[in-house]
């Protein structure tokens, strides 16, 4: 020992060994680092079976979550008993009661304790009939779970009673009810035996409007039955049975009707109808959104995404979209026990479904409104008309059933509408190119402008603009920016970067359509850009080698972990070309090739729109400006540009004589 060198490391340790030995009197009391951090093994439970009582607990924990969640539950169960009249009555929100009174037909004395019992039903009987569910409810676990957290009674008569009977679900005692035929279900202090959960609950103000919304979303599918709320002994509204459209109006309001576009699609096997919103009325919160799958409100993200994709270039910045969209599909289409809440669903084929939605929208949105066309060239909304195999037009009549068009035997009135208009002047892609190499001198490359005023007495030119021309004639250039024409209803003021924008845009896709190849042209990159990547964008990548190559993009594997882009769409000069290729593989992976390309190429042909379109300080002449006038007024959504900007706006002749006070 005297000839080793001890280790620092060892000294330490013996030092301290030392010194714990000295102070315990013991060194074989000193415990291992080992000891000192081992866990203690748990104590060995038995398995066994969880009481009914806390198994309806634990449910209740999925399908009540507020009492709003009690009105959905218990109105599902008053439509589908045939109610054409639904009361719901609240107390502090609902947290303190809520009373639903229908007057379906009732149920049958000996079956209301059965009636509470979990998973007891009489909607389905079988895997079959699982698969065809046609009603609101059906899983037979809603009012045990209600019961399990509340004070519950239930009361019911049917027609060929003398009475209704009233049950008690804590002490299961039956007795006679004075009331007409229907049932009623009172429920009293909310998580009264599950404290912790009540105390998650908001204020009665947020309580009682979550209860309104979804008496409202019952209501709004089925103009058919009159519901009324009542809050404290005080009614807060009453919708009497009425016409869809009229029902419509009633809960979103006379402006949401009036800033928005009816729209229908019949494909045989799904029914796709309901109305959108026009995309200077979209909002900044997602709060007027109802879609409804065979007269079910639910949330889905496939639908959600449909309905953007068909205001991709319409819709400006973050604003949120506004519609109410009734889809009625075949029920062995569509899984619907996905959640208790049934709020969530699954589609057979949701490829089908997201494009079958998105082309109903743009229908409804590409319809001209009033004033936005020449007269001459109106669309006769009486013809017919496919696109794609989805006809598309506007609702005949409507029995607000479900969102079902019943009229004219059940047909669907189409519309004569072309997503690829026939006519759209002389602008095509060559054209494009030299506007996009930016050349200031080049001359406009609109239709031919018509007659010049000049030509024409001063009364017959009035008549063209007042009869065919919406957009008036131009009469003069704002600061280079904006071009002043002149209608029979008073002003109109238009962006000319903004209206060719959209122009040039909608040309560009007519040619790439036309051109059918439908590729567009790619360059090399001297360096590929390389990024990290999912296995699951990998092996996207290589399935969908040929849709990246009609983009103008070349994607490979780099690695197992990374892909490597080596060339990029030739218009895409200086675009984050990795960001482009992510947003590709994303779409490609949810919504398949044909959606995610014919995206990714608009989103390409709206950045060369905007760079080919005529730029601020641009000089143009009198007729050039008619000539862009003309362009509009033949041009699908001519009313924004691609990034949802206005593109002209009308000023009226009262508003000019309120800024003058004329006639006071």
């Amino acid at each position: 020992m005297a000839g080793r060198a001890i280790p620092t490391g060892e000294l330490t340790d013996n030092a301290i060994k030392g010194l714990v030995g000295l102070l315990d009197g013991s060194r074989s009391r000193v415990p291992t680092i080992t000891a000192m951090h081992a866990p203690e093994a748990p104590a060995r439970r038995p398995i066994r079976e969880l009481p009914d009582e806390l198994i309806s607990q634990i449910a209740a924990g999925e399908v009540v979550e507020r009492p709003a969640s009690v009105v959905r539950e218990l109105v599902d169960n008053a439509l589908d008993a045939g109610a054409s009249e639904v009361g719901v009555k609240l107390l502090g929100g609902g947290i303190r009661s809520v009373l639903v009174e229908d007057n379906g037909t009732g149920v049958p004395a000996e079956d209301l304790p059965l009636a509470l019992r979990r998973h007891a039903t009489s909607k389905i009987a079988s895997l079959n009939d699982l698969e065809q569910v046609s009603t609101m409810g059906f899983r037979g676990e809603a009012l045990a779970a209600i019961a399990a957290v509340s004070e519950l009674s239930l009361a019911s008569r049917m027609a060929d009673s003398t009475h209704g009977v009233r049950l008690e679900a804590r002490s299961g005692e039956l007795s006679p009810s004075a009331r007409g035929t229907g049932t009623s279900v009172e429920v009293r202090e909310l998580f009264f035996s599950t404290p912790a959960r009540r105390k998650f609950l908001k204020s009665v103000a947020t309580e009682l409007a979550h209860c309104v919304d979804a008496v409202r979303r019952h209501a709004l599918v089925r103009p058919d039955v009159a519901f009324t709320i009542w809050h404290d002994g005080k009614l807060l509204h009453q919708w009497q049975r009425s016409p869809g459209p009229l029902r419509i109006e009633q809960l979103l309001g006379a402006e949401f009707v009036a800033n928005s576009q009816p729209f229908a699609t019949d494909m045989g096997i799904m029914r796709i109808s309901g109305r959108a919103g026009l995309p200077e009325a979209a909002r900044a919160r997602a709060d007027q959104q109802y879609v409804y799958v065979n007269g079910r409100f639910v949330r889905d993200k496939l639908i959600g995404h449909g309905v953007r994709s068909a205001y991709e270039d319409v819709l400006h910045g973050a604003r949120q979209p506004s519609y109410v969209m009734f889809i009625d599909i075949a029920p062995d289409r569509v899984d619907v026990n996905v959640h208790p809440t049934k709020i969530e669903v699954r589609f057979r084929d949701s490829r089908e479904v997201h494009q079958a939605v998105r082309r109903a929208v743009e229908s409804g949105l590409s319809v001209p409104r009033a004033g936005q066309m020449p007269v001459g060239e109106r669309r006769d909304a009486s013809a017919d008309h496919e696109v794609g195999g989805v006809a598309t037009g506007q609702p005949d009549s409507w029995n607000g059933t479900f969102g079902q068009n019943t009229g004219a035997a059940g047909r669907f009135q189409r519309a004569v509408h072309s997503p690829w208009p026939a006519q759209q002047g002389r602008l095509g892609l060559a054209q494009a190119e030299v506007l996009y190499a930016r050349e200031p001198q080049q001359p406009w490359g609109g239709v031919a402008a018509l007659p010049q005023p000049s030509a024409a007495s001063p009364g017959q030119v009035a008549d063209r603009a007042s009869d065919a021309w919406p957009l008036g004639r131009a009469i003069a250039q704002i600061a280079g920016i904006y071009i002043l024409a002149e209608n029979d209803q008073g002003l109109i003021v238009v962006d000319m970067h903004a209206a060719h924008e959209r122009i040039v845009y909608e040309q560009l896709k007519t040619s790439l359509h036309a051109s059918g190849s439908l590729a567009i042209e790619s360059q090399p990159l001297l360096i590929p850009a390389t990024f990290s990547a999912t296995a699951a964008e990998i092996a996207c990548a290589e399935t969908h080698a040929d849709a990246l190559n009609r983009l103008g993009l070349e994607v490979s594997a780099l690695s197992a972990t990374s892909l490597a882009v080596r060339s990029r769409p030739a218009a895409l000069d200086g675009g984050d070309v990795v960001e482009l290729a992510r947003k590709v593989l994303a779409e490609l992976m949810q919504f398949g090739a044909s959606a995610a390309v014919e995206r990714a190429q608009h989103e390409i042909l709206s950045t060369m729109a905007c760079h080919g379109a005529v730029r601020a300080n641009r000089h143009l002449t009198i007729d050039e400006m008619n000539a862009l006038l003309r362009d509009m007024e033949r041009t699908d959504r001519s009313d924004q540009c691609n990034h949802g900007r206005p593109t002209w706006r009308q000023i009226a002749l009262r508003d000019l004589d309120a800024m003058f006070w004329r006639g006071r």
